[in-house]
């Protein structure tokens, strides 16, 4: 299935042909979904900020072709903990909205992108929920910079990393939230014979200087990648974005906000 046609139809449109690119055909306005209110939708069970995410794989040779990509989109919208350790991190970010898609789908079709996972996050507004990115089944280290001229390891494992995103809705903006995201690392902590007091030590290690916070309503989106290969999988960046397989991949994450319920 190509790549646009999986955006296309995870995002909840209608079907298009497999055999080229759903952009060609399908006017990007028609792919925005739309915010609507839970009175014009009949009774809602829960109040929620939806989004899909979309784990986005390229082979590691075409990852200068992102370089075509950050300029389509925008970072004034993203306010960064801490702008220095996102870029020495090998952490980049754009915002974009559906008028901007088929430019930027065109960008990472051509360069060989392709949707290996989707995932779906119904957030109760100011309760967060994590995209794992990484299962960690033992202890390694993992080194990242957490401020100017500050580099750290940390020695993490067993448990996961990933992105731990929450969203709160604006009561004076209807139709619009604030989306804080920042990695981190969540230990597993029960495992049958573990002392209690050890149990009480295990606490999540938030990688808060590669943070970010934005605004956000339905139909803009984020893609998170990086800034360069990730070579080092023992660098943050690496977990995140270098592919685990036979073949040498990059990976990139595709944030979009596709409703906010009242």
């Amino acid at each position: 299935m190509a790549f646009g046609l999986a955006i296309v139809l995870l995002i909840g449109c209608g079907k298009g042909e497999k055999e080229k690119p759903i952009w060609k055909d399908v006017k990007i306005g028609d792919l925005a979904p739309t915010a609507s209110s839970g009175g014009e939708r009949g009774v809602q069970l829960l109040e929620t900020i939806n989004f899909k995410i979309y784990i986005l794989e390229l082979p590691a040779e075409n990852v200068g072709a992102l370089d075509a990509v950050w300029p389509i989109l925008y970072t004034k919208p993203v306010q960064l903990n801490d702008a220095y350790a996102f870029k020495a991190n090998s952490f980049s970010i754009g915002v974009g909205q559906m008028t901007v898609w088929s430019e930027v789908a065109g960008q990472l079709d051509a360069a060989g992108a392709k949707v290996v996972k989707t995932v779906t996050l119904l957030l109760t507004s100011g309760e967060p929920d994590d995209l794992v990115v990484a299962a960690l089944m033992e202890k390694r280290d993992v080194s990242y910079i957490s401020g100017k001229d500050s580099w750290e390891v940390a020695t993490i494992g067993p448990g996961t990393v990933g992105l731990r995103i929450k969203a709160e809705k604006i009561p004076e903006s209807r139709g619009v939230c604030e989306v804080d995201a920042q990695p981190v690392f969540s230990p597993v902590i029960s495992r049958p014979g573990r002392p209690t007091g050890e149990q009480e030590k295990c606490s999540d290690l938030f990688f808060t200087a590669v943070g970010f916070k934005l605004k956000m309503s339905p139909g803009d989106f984020v893609l998170l990648g990086p800034g360069q290969y990730p070579k080092d999988q023992t660098t943050l960046g690496g977990m995140f974005f270098s592919g685990v397989g036979r073949r040498a991949t990059v990976k990139s994450y595709l944030l979009v906000c596709t409703d906010i319920v009242d």
